[in-house]
């Protein structure tokens, strides 16, 4: 007799509460920084997880002579600890990704008209640094005539594109530090074999998991 009554109610509880995802799309205001410069060779940075703009884009100083910098901020903002005290953005989570992935691709565009309208770049360059260079990577195989060339720093490839339907006919680079806290010993030499696969060139330097001024100008002025 109980097992039944355990059974009946556990049977009306999902009836109850069966649900279905929807969705539905509204407005968003978007976040970037840019350096007050007048360089017509444009770098767009995409951050890594749990950064910000304004602080990701004082990685780039000392690069003024060469370019300007612009750096787009993940839409999805968060406290680093707990519920209070320092926040960051990411690109997104696990959950809902191809939403995400999609939702990016749809403002990152939008931005990009935007930024020619405003600044008239010559030259476009696309960076992408750890979490961002997944973002970066889905950006260029989908638009790749807006940009001249592809910088990926210290990330995996995204396993969600075909890496035989990649556009290589820009420059394409790739870029890792010998003392990277992620990608250590044969990890490191499986990542940089697989992207050198992809055609892209692979740039070392002795550092850890961060932007590196001295190979970044080099890789920025050929």
């Amino acid at each position: 007799m109980n097992e039944a009554k355990t059974f009946f109610t556990a049977h009306k509880f999902n009836d109850y509460f069966r649900t279905m995802e929807k969705h539905f799309k509204a407005p968003k205001t978007y976040r970037y920084e840019i350096q007050e410069l007048e360089q017509e060779h444009l770098v767009i940075a995409l951050h890594g997880y749990g950064q910000l703009a304004k602080f990701f884009l004082r990685k780039f100083q000392g690069l003024e002579s060469v370019c300007r910098v612009l750096a787009p901020e993940g839409p999805h903002r968060f406290y680093l600890q707990g519920s209070s005290g320092r926040v960051g953005a990411s690109w997104m989570t696990k959950e809902a990704r191809e939403l995400d992935i999609q939702d990016n691709l749809v403002w990152l565009n939008a931005l990009l008209t935007e930024l020619q309208k405003c600044y008239s770049p010559k030259k476009i360059t696309l960076l992408g640094f750890s979490q961002g260079a997944a973002t970066a990577a889905r950006w260029y195989q989908q638009n790749p005539i807006a940009f001249d060339q592809l910088i990926l720093w210290a990330a995996v490839f995204p396993p969600d594109i075909d890496a035989g339907t990649f556009p290589n006919g820009k420059p394409l680079h790739f870029v890792l530090g010998t003392e990277d806290e992620y990608y250590q010993g044969e990890a490191a030499v499986e990542l940089t074999a697989m992207y050198k696969t992809l055609g892209f060139e692979v740039h070392t330097y002795e550092g850890k998991h961060d932007i590196e001024a001295g190979v970044l100008t080099s890789i920025l002025s050929t």
